[in-house]
């Protein structure tokens, strides 16, 4: 790492008078990834165009060369010199031709009955009835980036949180900790009379070089400032990214942005600020002077009708607008916690934590059939290619088991899914999970009037990470060929045993999302912490055709709108603006809406409220818990609690 330039700075002969707005305790807690910590620098790298630069990589494509990638007849990523044409995701394959002869359109890889593998085609556009979308090919090299990634920073001071197939988030606080006491060796001192609150010594510097950096302005009164430590810190970080960025381009020749600030919610923002290839740094100095001119409804929780909800009942569009509101009238208006959260979010306030977690927990493969399938052999036969598309993708995993197999199953507007366990002891291939997904049909079947069908899913989930010699208890209580099978299984790491009080535990646990259940559970979905759990949750679903209604998706795959930073469109719900990645999360979470609403009917409460979406939601310090009125004297009532009545009241 090269060490800091200040070109322009003059040392400060005097630094004992002179003392810094951060404390002792400060710095320990840099050193500790403490979210709440002011010293706190996290990242967000951003693939641009991604799928596009997949393709031009792939082909050996220049980079000037405009360049599309094409699904069917719609377009679900554009390169930036195709941009420069006027070619977006919204134009059809003629169209973009016309805007930009010179095009090249690169079709999608597609699975085919029979297939072992996913394949690019020449004739993948005309056979949308018999082919299916796979996004492999970006998936294995999102998997590349973020290797190298942890590879070029320490492995003992890193923290990196894989937000979709193309973001990354980094927190760097403890490297950025590291290199510090490093530069400036009177930081190891400890403080005077051991006193963590003791304020620092200001830097020993005036100016900073941000050099290619895009900077975000501040106001007259904070530039006149000198640098302090969270300046010096966010510089470091900066130059860790454009390390990281650089290794990125060299060895894998993809172009990303990144963002560099204090928190999750600024970096996202600032890494779609100056695009492509290029870093934003926001100095919290630089905070409200950054997020003033922001829309409301394009910071990241406010889309859907929670941000319209927050504009119509503020009568104000930007954040500029809504900082004169105070935390007192916004409690009134949106509740105590909601409140609370939206005073601190359009001040830049984000405390949610940096998540190590990379490694995906479910795997999805669907279809939307227009026209409709309407025969068990169509059926059938889509099951045999999602079979065969997600057992590829298991074998990736590296010893990585799931649980469970879900089927989800469209008709008349209504999603019906049957869930079934994966059995441990047994090889986990195409055929398994094709027997399995056939018997989960013909017990949807079983209903009856179930064609036409609209749409078909199959996932599978719960991935565990292997249990090497770990018969379990049940193993000791069975005899003949089924012990055996588990004592096979034990010894092999592929196939996991869990004792059997823990894993009755964790299927108790996930159960409680199914049947019944269901209804009085409210699903909270995160942006931040789970975005990597779902292998599928970057671009939206495979394989969903324009205006399809169990997602609600322009185009199926959408890409996000990186020439402006906005997020890329996703399920949404009608009713509180909460975003899903899933079809099946979007039902469950309509199912617990009708559920509620006829549970307020009964008792004559149904009223029209204002909710954040399900992010926003989630207790902790990266989102309010909302504020309840149906607690009793003992405070709010649990998930799945209801009060008793008693005399008719």
């Amino acid at each position: 790492m090269s060490s800091p330039q200040f070109p322009e700075s003059s040392p400060v002969t005097d630094t004992s008078s002179r003392k810094s707005q951060f404390t002792y305790r400060h710095l320990c807690q840099l050193a500790s990834f403490a979210p709440s910590c002011p010293l706190r620098v996290v990242a967000h790298i951003d693939l641009d165009a991604f799928y596009a630069q997949c393709e031009m990589v792939r082909l050996g494509i220049p980079e000037d060369q405009p360049l599309a990638v094409q699904q069917w007849q719609n377009l679900i990523a554009v390169n930036y010199p195709a941009r420069g044409f006027g070619v977006g995701r919204h134009c059809t394959i003629t169209d973009a031709k016309k805007l930009c002869p010179n095009l090249v359109a690169q079709h999608v890889a597609t699975w085919r009955e029979g297939d072992d593998k996913w394949a690019y085609r020449e004739d993948a556009a005309a056979n949308v009835a018999s082919d299916k979308v796979s996004l492999d090919p970006y998936r294995l090299q999102s998997r590349k980036i973020l290797q190298l990634i942890k590879e070029t920073l320490p492995s003992n001071l890193q923290r990196v949180e894989k937000a979709s197939i193309d973001e990354v988030f980094c927190d760097l606080s403890a490297q950025v900790h590291s290199i510090l006491l490093e530069r400036f060796p009177e930081l190891r001192s400890p403080p005077p009379h051991g006193d963590l609150t003791g304020r620092l010594p200001r830097p020993p510097v005036v100016a900073l070089n941000w050099m290619a950096d895009a900077l975000v302005d501040l106001d007259e009164h904070a530039e006149s400032q000198d640098p302090d430590w969270d300046d010096v810190a966010i510089l470091i970080g900066s130059e860790i990214i454009r390390d990281v960025r650089g290794q990125i381009r060299e060895e894998l020749r993809y172009a990303c942005s990144a963002g560099i600030a204090n928190n999750k919610l600024l970096s996202k923002l600032g890494s779609a600020y100056k695009k492509p290839n290029q870093q934003t740094v926001i100095r919290s100095r630089a905070i409200q002077h950054f997020l003033s001119d922001f829309k409301i409804t394009k910071i990241r929780n406010f889309g859907g009708k929670f941000g319209d909800n927050v504009t119509s009942t503020f009568g104000v569009d930007t954040v500029r607008e809504l900082l004169p509101v105070t935390l007192d009238q916004m409690k009134l208006k949106l509740g105590d916690d909601t409140g609370t959260w939206v005073y601190n979010t359009i001040r830049g306030v984000d405390h949610s934590e940096v998540s190590s977690r990379t490694q995906i927990k479910s795997m999805l493969s669907a279809k939307s059939f227009r026209p409709a399938i309407h025969t068990v052999e169509q059926a059938t036969r889509w099951l045999r290619i999602f079979a065969a598309d997600i057992s590829s993708r298991l074998g990736e995993e590296n010893r990585r088991r799931p649980r469970t197999i879900n089927l989800h199953y469209r008709h008349d507007g209504q999603m019906k899914s049957r869930q079934a366990p994966i059995a441990q002891g047994k090889a986990l291939n195409e055929q398994l999970l094709f027997d399995l997904s056939r018997t989960l049909l013909n017990q949807i079947l079983s209903e009856g009037n179930v064609w036409p069908c609209m749409n078909l899913s199959l996932s599978v989930g719960g991935f565990e990470d292997s249990v090497v010699g770990n018969m379990g208890i049940g193993g000791f209580l069975v005899k003949g060929e089924e012990a055996q099978a588990l004592r096979s299984s034990a010894k092999d790491p592929g196939f996991p045993i869990l004792p059997g009080r823990q894993a009755a535990k964790r299927r108790r646990l996930d159960g409680a999302g199914e049947g019944i259940h269901r209804f009085f559970i409210r699903h909270n979905t995160t942006n931040d912490h789970n975005a990597s759990e779902t292998e599928d949750n970057a671009k939206g679903l495979e394989d969903l055709v324009p205006g399809d209604p169990v997602t609600g998706l322009r185009n199926g795959n959408e890409e996000k709108n990186e020439a402006d930073g906005a997020s890329s469109e996703s399920s949404e719900c009608s009713r509180c603006g909460a975003s899903f990645d899933w079809p099946q999360s979007l039902q469950s979470h309509q199912d617990w809406h009708l559920a509620k609403d006829l549970h307020d009917e009964e008792r004559g409460q149904s009223r029209a409220t204002i909710h954040p979406p399900a992010s926003a939601r989630s207790k902790g310090p990266s989102g309010p818990a909302p504020s309840s009125k149906r607690a009793g004297r003992g405070g709010k009532m649990e998930h799945g609690q209801r009060k008793l009545t008693f005399g008719g009241s």
